[in-house]
């Protein structure tokens, strides 16, 4: 389980995966199921390995799905996000907007 002894470095890393995972709409995707571990990695443009390793936490917390087996589509779960403990730090980290560039996300 995701706790607060990750390195700041680490939480960044998690949260570019999620928000991207978040964010993430049929267009951007290969696949209307969800998206592989190498699009996102290049989508985020982290390692591979560390993508996977978030995904898994992600995955853990419960707010990630996963479809498949090679490839592995990966799709974000909506549902249990919003029905998460506001106190989880995985949904604290989701959900500070502060310093997030929504042009990112989104086309206008």
């Amino acid at each position: 389980m995701y706790d607060d002894y990750l390195p700041e470095k680490e939480d960044k890393e998690l949260r570019a995966v999620g928000l991207e995972l978040m964010f993430m709409t049929p267009e951007k995707g290969s696949k209307e199921e969800g998206v592989t571990a190498v699009e996102l990695a290049k989508m985020v443009e982290l390692p591979l390995e560390t993508v996977k390793k978030k995904l898994i936490i992600l995955k853990d917390a419960g707010i990630v799905q996963v479809k498949g087996i090679n490839p592995k589509l990966w799709k974000f779960d909506n549902y249990n996000f919003q029905r998460m403990d506001e106190q989880n730090e995985i949904f604290k980290l989701l959900c500070c907007f502060d310093d997030v560039d929504f042009d990112k996300y989104f086309t206008y």
